[in-house]
């Protein structure tokens, strides 16, 4: 059991061995009591910081028992709303937590490349709306930047990341699995399309976008067997999907150093060629294979429809064991979407579907519009949906929505700057909402109670329209 006594601004000195002064540490730091001791331990750093910040904060520390004397100060105390915090410490934790901070090192273009991953996150955009967000989200501070950036800075470090990536990936493939070798590898493509033309790897190709009309490139991503990725390759948009397949057999052989693996790919990307390469390290494969091949094994009388069950069926046959299995995710998942309605709006819901079914010449439409309604008056209408199936209607949840809906709550969170007269300034960091806590306790992050204003100036190279910066 722990009781804490009082929070304080201590300086601390480190001496060479002729006793002269090497190095200044200026600490914020708690005195605790725990089992009857009395303890101390750090909370923040304060060296860098701004003398003045330091000042005000050692006032603010001397008078907290003694509001009077703050109050005195009234009109010399201005408080000014700094950037938001919410958001961007909660993902910054998270991405910590993953062990991605580590792996792109804390050097400046490690800096960078995690703020471009926490931007995507919070607003999927380009590196002109990264530098943007850098000046609505404290990210320079919580990252430790003190030197500002542009858009210009952040292409570059794209150019950084793609000369660095397999260390990257060897040190996450590292820290994940410490020493133990996955024996199961995930593989699957993706295709991007671009609006522009000036990129080495576009080409034409199957458009899984449906945009014929636009070049574009072909992603793999490599997974393991909990379908963490952990290599991503970029190849030219013509590239078929199993001519993708020979390097992430190489990877998991060389690069990750994997001697025992199945690569589970579906039925367009393991073909015979492919086989071949994966015997030739030794590897082996799943894979699912096409209606016609099951037609053909059924009419050969290799297996029959009645074992393709709830229970696990295997049939060895030339050399290739097939597993035989019904699908029982695809069950549950169409059970759970008829469960997913919301008390506020389920009562009506019934009602409409009551209404509909005595009342044949009744319109879906009207009903429809009328639960949407009730939905945006309640101002759940970004998560909740309605779907009508013939003449009934059900509520669906959209749970990418909610986690979005999390993420924008988390953004209103602020930075508090106290400007003294005579005095300087310091930031203090406010006490969340209840909301906010749950938010924040469900992510398994703990909120700061103090954070350095470092100062780095963030700015776009580009002149913005005025609509766009008030956005």
């Amino acid at each position: 059991m722990s009781q804490y006594v009082v929070m304080y601004i201590t300086e601390v000195l480190t001496k060479t061995k002729r006793g002269k002064i090497s190095h200044r540490c200026k600490l914020l730091r708690e005195s605790y009591r725990e089992d009857g001791r009395v303890k101390n331990r750090t909370i923040a750093n304060l060296t860098h910081c701004n003398p003045k910040e330091v000042m005000a904060l050692q006032l603010a520390l001397e008078y907290k028992d003694d509001l009077t004397v703050l109050k005195s100060l009234k009109d010399d105390v201005e408080l000014k709303q700094g950037k938001s915090i919410g958001v961007c410490w909660v993902v910054y934790a998270v991405a910590k937590q993953l062990g991605m901070e580590k792996a792109l090192g804390t050097e400046r273009g490690g800096k960078l490349a995690l703020w471009q991953v926490i931007s995507r996150v919070i607003d999927q955009g380009s590196r002109l709306s990264a530098v943007g967000l850098a000046q609505v989200h404290a990210g320079c501070d919580i990252l430790g930047m003190r030197q500002g950036f542009n858009e210009d800075h952040l292409y570059k470090n794209l150019a950084w990341l793609s000369v660095v990536q397999e260390r990257i990936e060897n040190r996450l493939f590292r820290a994940r699995h410490k020493g133990k070798k996955p024996e199961l590898f995930l593989y699957d493509v993706t295709s991007s399309y671009l609006e522009g033309f000036h990129n080495e790897l576009a080409d034409w190709g199957y458009s899984r976008d449906k945009k014929s009309g636009k070049k574009q490139v072909v992603v793999g991503l490599l997974c393991d067997e909990f379908g963490i990725p952990v290599s991503i390759e970029v190849f030219t948009g013509n590239t078929r999907d199993f001519d993708t397949f020979g390097s992430q057999v190489k990877k998991a052989a060389r690069q990750f150093g994997c001697e025992r693996v199945t690569f589970v790919g579906d039925r367009g990307m393991i073909k015979s060629g492919q086989i071949a390469e994966l015997k030739g390290a030794n590897f082996h494969y799943i894979t699912a294979i096409t209606k016609p091949q099951i037609e053909k094994l059924l009419k050969a009388g290799v297996f029959q429809m009645g074992l393709f069950d709830k229970d696990i069926c295997e049939v060895d046959y030339e050399g290739i064991r097939y597993i035989l299995r019904r699908n029982p995710q695809r069950v549950e998942e169409i059970a759970h979407t008829r469960k997913e309605k919301k008390e506020a709006i389920s009562e009506l819901c019934e009602k409409e579907n009551i209404y509909l079914t005595e009342h044949p010449r009744a319109k879906v439409k009207t009903a429809i519009n009328k639960l949407n309604s009730r939905i945006e008056r309640l101002k759940i209408d970004n998560w909740l949906k309605v779907e009508a199936d013939g003449r009934k209607l059900r509520l669906k949840e959209d749970e990418e929505a909610l986690v979005k809906e999390g993420l924008e709550q988390l953004s209103t969170l602020c930075s508090m700057e106290m400007v003294i007269k005579g005095h300087g300034s310091c930031h203090r960091i406010p006490t969340p909402r209840p909301i906010l806590a749950r938010l924040l306790k469900a992510a398994g992050v703990r909120w700061p109670k103090v954070l350095p204003h470092l100062g780095a100036n963030v700015v776009s190279r580009k002149k913005l329209n005025s609509h766009r910066l008030t956005r």
